[in-house]
């Protein structure tokens, strides 16, 4: 169901006018709908129903106090990859025995602090870093669960920035070389061995590369079990993708379907990681029309969003869907790019639009609700977004708008020479 409609002309958020929010809060804002984040957690929960199963939502994906509750509440687990997600997540009341951390620089304060508030499992993505859990978990006096993510060398079909399931790519351990380091791990006298952890890349529209990573990670469980190496889960992370333009990927029931059809008869613990599936399209960015200019070959809407707000679109060259929050019959289209203030070229949030605008519309940026804010940045002295949650007609502020002045406190200017 899309949660963001239009009704006579005018876009609402559930039951609110996004006039409505832009009037109160301003812009540019970043807008969520709890009744699409709820629907979209659901669907994982209710296609791996019968099954043993942790859904661990990615915090990297949008990671605000609101809405990492909502999901809380929802009976969630979460992925992390930094102390500062894992803080954010207690914060709310998440479980920290539902919670794996991932992430291939995870420093030592980290493992220590995440030992400490008793995570389900670390995913390890080197020896260096198995050999790092071990030394603090036996300072500690403790034991970590871990699992091994293995860099299945599986081409995820997706943005190369966001593939990591290659040889070519930072993350995980060399499938080809796992299975000696699940022997070391085993020898650790600080270290339990409960699972194994696979990750090949985000927005992925075809089932099949998680499939085929799954088979080379159940061949290496059947190997493992031969020496007595027994997982209790199989952690397939997340990545499945959305549509922002013309994208189809399967319904997660399908995707999920197709997963545990391979999984009959292992009494494995399945763990999904996702993330973008469940926020991109339960948030939009809201903003406002500054300026309409033309330089003679080329129509410009200058809006008050900019890169430090939305950086997919420059960095990704991603897709998002543009329109008027008000729109009126009969107005003249025109083709135009869509761009923000801040002095780079770069900085657009959409190319060859036909749109019908003019100075001071608004425009909602579609499918922003992942790695739109947790992205966003102070570059040129920008204040970032506010962010507003939804709940049928009742609207809530969710992350004030940062001032000038909070962007400049902590910073000290050198002392005067006498």
């Amino acid at each position: 169901m899309n949660h963001f409609a239009s009704h006579k002309g005018e876009l609402y958020a559930e039951g609110v006018p996004l006039a409505d929010i832009a009037s109160r809060y301003g812009t540019p804002a970043y807008v969520y709908s709890k009744k699409a984040l709820s629907e979209h957690f659901l669907a994982y929960e209710q296609a791996l129903s019968g099954h043993s199963h942790l859904v661990c939502y990615a915090v990297k994906a949008n990671s605000n106090l609101a809405v990492l509750k909502l999901l809380a509440d929802l009976g969630a687990g979460f992925d992390i990859v930094s102390a500062g997600e894992l803080k954010r997540v207690l914060t709310v009341g998440g479980s920290a025995d539902k919670t794996v951390f991932s992430g291939v620089g995870k420093r030592a304060d980290e493992i220590e602090y995440a030992l400490k508030a008793g995570i389900h499992c670390f995913n390890v993505e080197s020896k260096g870093e198995l050999e790092q859990i071990q030394r603090i978990a036996r300072n500690l006096n403790t034991t970590a669960a871990i699992s091994l993510r293995i860099n299945p060398d599986v081409d995820a079909l997706t943005h190369p920035y966001i593939s990591t399931g290659l040889k070519e790519n930072k993350f995980g351990i060399d499938i080809d070389t796992a299975f000696t380091v699940y022997q070391q791990a085993a020898a650790l006298p600080n270290v339990k061995i409960i699972g194994i952890d696979c990750h090949i890349g985000s927005q992925l529209t075809e089932i099949e590369p998680f499939l085929d990573a799954l088979d080379r990670a159940l061949a290496l469980v059947g190997k493992l079990t031969e020496i007595g190496i027994n997982v209790e889960h199989l952690d397939l992370g997340g990545g499945l993708g959305v549509r922002y333009r013309d994208e189809t990927p399967p319904p997660i029931k399908d995707y999920i379907a197709a997963v545990l059809e391979k999984l009959q008869e292992r009494n494995l613990t399945l763990i999904v990681e996702p993330g973008r599936s469940i926020t991109a399209n339960a948030g939009i960015l809201l903003t406002r029309v500054e300026y309409i200019k033309n330089n003679g070959d080329k129509n410009f809407v200058v809006v008050d969003a900019a890169m430090n707000d939305m950086i997919r679109p420059t960095l990704y060259d991603a897709w998002l869907n543009i329109e008027p929050v008000h729109s009126e019959a009969n107005q003249l289209e025109e083709v135009c790019d869509i761009v923000g203030p801040v002095c780079e070229t770069g900085d657009f949030l959409g190319k060859d639009r036909r749109l019908a605008v003019k100075q001071g519309d608004l425009l909602c940026v579609h499918s922003a609700g992942a790695y739109g804010f947790t992205m966003s940045s102070n570059y040129n002295t920008r204040p970032r977004a506010a962010e507003i949650m939804v709940d049928e007609t009742t609207i809530h502020l969710v992350r004030e708008r940062e001032t000038i002045d909070s962007l400049m406190r902590g910073e000290h200017t050198l002392p005067e020479t006498p």
